[in-house]
C-alpha cells in the first residue's frame, strides 16, 4: 500500500482535478487522502456549494479519505494555507507522498527554488530592499530570487500551483516530515483562466458558467456534475458571496482600525485603508479596489476582509491545526481510518461533541468554524439555519466496487 496526500478544495471537483488523481494513481499511489478547505476558501470567499456535497463528489471520484482544513489556515495566504495542509498530513503517520498540480511538473526544480527562498542570503537585505521600495512581498521575493540564483528558479515563483508547490516543499522541510513530493504536471486551462483548453477549464470559469447558466456538463466528471445538478436543485447552491455584501460592509463599517488590524496578514497600516475604504465603498468590489495599493495585492486584501468579518485573529492560524477532523470516507479511506487512529500525532474528531474532550485552542478554533458556517448559510439561493456545523457527521461512501 502506497498512500499519497492531497490539499484541495474541489471547488467544485473538475476534470483536472480528475486528471491529478489518475496521475497520482499512475505513480504508484494506491490510496489517497486530501485535505480540503470547508465552506470558505483561499480566494477570500464562500465556496461554491457546502462542504459535504464537495466531499460527497471528490469520495465518488475516488479519493478515500477527506479530512478538513480548518478556517483560519484555509482562508490564509500560501504559505500558512500549506503549512496547515501539509502539517495535517503529515500528523496523520502513515502518508508516503504529497502529491500536487504543478504547472513546472519538476520536483527537484522546486526544491531548489524552496531552499532558495529559505535562505539567509535572500531573507537578509536583499528581499528587504525590494520590500522597502513598494514592491509585493511575492513580487520581493521572485525579484531577490532572481538576481540570487537565476531565472530559472524565479520563474516557478510566477504562477499559482508552482508556488504553492513550493510551499508544500518548505512546509515538508520545516516539518522535517518524510513524505515524497511528488508534482503532476497541470494540463489544460491556467489558474483563473476564461478559456478551455484540451477539454480541462479553470474552477473559476466553471463556476461562472453555473451562475450563468452556461453550459458546463463537459467540464466536469458525470458524478461531479449530477451533484451539482443536485444541489442547484435542492437550492443548496451556489453560495454567492454578494449575498453578504451588506452584511461584510456593515462589519467593516463598524470596525476600527484598531479592531481589523487583529486580522492575520495585515500590517504597514493597510487597517487605515480598509477602514477608510469600507466608509465610502458601496459594494465589495469597490472596498477592494480602494483598497488595493502596489503593496497589497487584491487577493490579499480580500482574505483580510473575510477573516476580520469572520473574526478570524492573527494568532488563530499561527500554529498548527490542533485536530484532524474528517470529512468523509470510502471502504478503503475507512481502513485509512484505523490506521490513523494508531499512528497520528493529533486527534481525530469524527463528531463535533469530540471538541468537548480536546484543549481550548482546539475548542475556539471549532468555534470560529461553527459561526462561519451560520454566516455561509445566508450565502445561499435557500439560507439554511444555524447549528449545520454541529450536527455535520463524516460522509460515508458505499457505492465503490
Amino acid at each position: 500500500m502506497k498512500t499519497a496526500g492531497i490539499v484541495a478544495e474541489y471547488n467544485p471537483f473538475h476534470l483536472g482535478h480528475a486528471y491529478h488523481l489518475e496521475q497520482t494513481k499512475s505513480f504508484g499511489a494506491t490510496h489517497t487522502v486530501a485535505v480540503m478547505s470547508g465552506n470558505f476558501v483561499q480566494r477570500g470567499e464562500p465556496a461554491f456549494a457546502l462542504k459535504q456535497s464537495r466531499v460527497k463528489a471528490a469520495l465518488a471520484c475516488g479519493v478515500d479519505l477527506v479530512i478538513e482544513l480548518p478556517l483560519p489556515w484555509a482562508c490564509s495566504g500560501a504559505e500558512t494555507f500549506a503549512k496547515g495542509a501539509v502539517g495535517l498530513l503529515n500528523a496523520l503517520g502513515f502518508l508516503d507522498c504529497l502529491s500536487f498540480g504543478s504547472e513546472s511538473g519538476d520536483v527537484e526544480l522546486l526544491q531548489k527554488a524552496a531552499r532558495a527562498v529559505d535562505s539567509e542570503e535572500l531573507n537578509g537585505s536583499v528581499i528587504k530592499d525590494y520590500i522597502d521600495s513598494g514592491m509585493t512581498f511575492a513580487a520581493a521575493r521572485e525579484t531577490a530570487v532572481a538576481e540570487l540564483y537565476g531565472d530559472e528558479l524565479s520563474q516557478l515563483l510566477k504562477t499559482p500551483n508552482d508556488i504553492l508547490a513550493v510551499e508544500y516543499i518548505r512546509a515538508l522541510d520545516t516539518l522535517g516530515s518524510g513524505l515524497v513530493p511528488l508534482a503532476v504536471k497541470r494540463r489544460g486551462a491556467g489558474h483563473d483562466e476564461e478559456k478551455v483548453c484540451g477539454g480541462f477549464a479553470s474552477a473559476s470559469r466553471i463556476r461562472e458558467s453555473i451562475v450563468v447558466g452556461n453550459a458546463y456538463k463537459t467540464l466536469l466528471p458525470p458524478v461531479s456534475y449530477n451533484s451539482i445538478q443536485s444541489e442547484l436543485e435542492e437550492k443548496r447552491a451556489p453560495a454567492i458571496y454578494e449575498r453578504l455584501e451588506t452584511a461584510v460592509l456593515y462589519s467593516m463599517r463598524s470596525k476600527s482600525p484598531e479592531e481589523i488590524a487583529d486580522a492575520p496578514d495585515v500590517s504597514e497600516g493597510i487597517e487605515n485603508r480598509i477602514a477608510k475604504a469600507a466608509k465610502e465603498a458601496l459594494t465589495l468590489e469597490e472596498l477592494f479596489s480602494k483598497t488595493k495599493t502596489k503593496r497589497y495585492t487584491h487577493a490579499r486584501i480580500r482574505r483580510i476582509v473575510l477573516c476580520s468579518f469572520l473574526g478570524i485573529k492573527k494568532e488563530d492560524n499561527e500554529g498548527m491545526p490542533p485536530y484532524i477532523r474528517v470529512l468523509g470516507f470510502g471502504t478503503e479511506g475507512k481502513k485509512l481510518l484505523s490506521k490513523a487512529r494508531k499512528s497520528a500525532s493529533l486527534p481525530i474528531i469524527m463528531k463535533s461533541s469530540d471538541i468537548l474532550k480536546l484543549d481550548e485552542n482546539a475548542k475556539h478554533i471549532f468555534d470560529l468554524e461553527c459561526r462561519s458556517t451560520d454566516i455561509y448559510a445566508l450565502a445561499l439561493p435557500r439560507v439554511l439555519p444555524c447549528g449545520l456545523e454541529r450536527k455535520l457527521t463524516p460522509v460515508i461512501f458505499e457505492n465503490e466496487e
